[in-house]
């Protein structure tokens, strides 16, 4: 599974610029809210160091826009229109779900309902140049800076941590009653011992 190949690279890479993109997107929004708030904040939906949105992002940027690496003007306003379209659908696939979004743009100017607005898809843009400029090429020295082993090793603790902590806040965000759910099971399975 490791080495099926994917958009142009393995499976292995992809995943390994996911976990980091997306950790990375945890600790520098962290960082940024911490300091708007006045206090540590944790900017993941669970509690784990972990924002999936900036890994599918960063990494579905990358594997988009590879055709017009070198082309910075190309790169920044498709990169501007891409991120902003994916935090818009994002932001719709969440009110869906759960009934709100966990980013609220409404105090700034040329905001769409409060879920994009006009300072973050001029930010997009500049992040998708930082991207191709220099940021993909520390994350890939970065994968290769460990061996293969060790990288499918950390790339499937991470993501059982993660899936782990993610699904568990998931069910929490929609009402999921655990323990109703485990007395139901274990109800089940005594009627079911009790038949033979």
């Amino acid at each position: 599974m490791w080495t099926k190949e994917m958009f142009g690279t393995d499976v292995y890479h992809l995943v390994s610029w996911f976990i980091i993109y997306s950790m990375l997107g945890w600790l520098i929004e962290s960082i940024y809210m911490s300091f708007c708030n006045r206090k540590l904040t944790n900017r993941g939906f669970a509690k784990s160091p972990f924002c999936p949105i900036y890994g599918f992002g960063a990494v579905g940027a990358y594997l988009m826009l590879r055709p017009l690496e070198g082309d910075y003007v190309k790169l920044y306003l498709c990169g501007s229109m891409l991120a902003t379209l994916f935090e818009f659908f994002v932001a719709k696939l969440m009110i869906r779900l759960f009934g709100e979004v966990w980013w609220d743009y409404n105090e700034k100017p040329y905001n769409y309902k409060g879920i994009i607005c006009l300072e973050s898809t001029v930010a997009w843009g500049f992040y998708t140049v930082f991207l191709f400029l220099f940021l993909h090429k520390f994350v890939m020295a970065w994968v290769e800076s460990y061996s293969y082993y060790q990288g499918i090793f950390f790339c499937k603790m991470i993501l059982t941590i993660f899936s782990i902590d993610f699904f568990y806040h998931f069910f929490k965000a929609l009402h999921f009653n655990f323990s109703e759910c485990r007395e139901k099971m274990i109800t089940n399975y005594r009627e079911f011992r009790a038949r033979f």
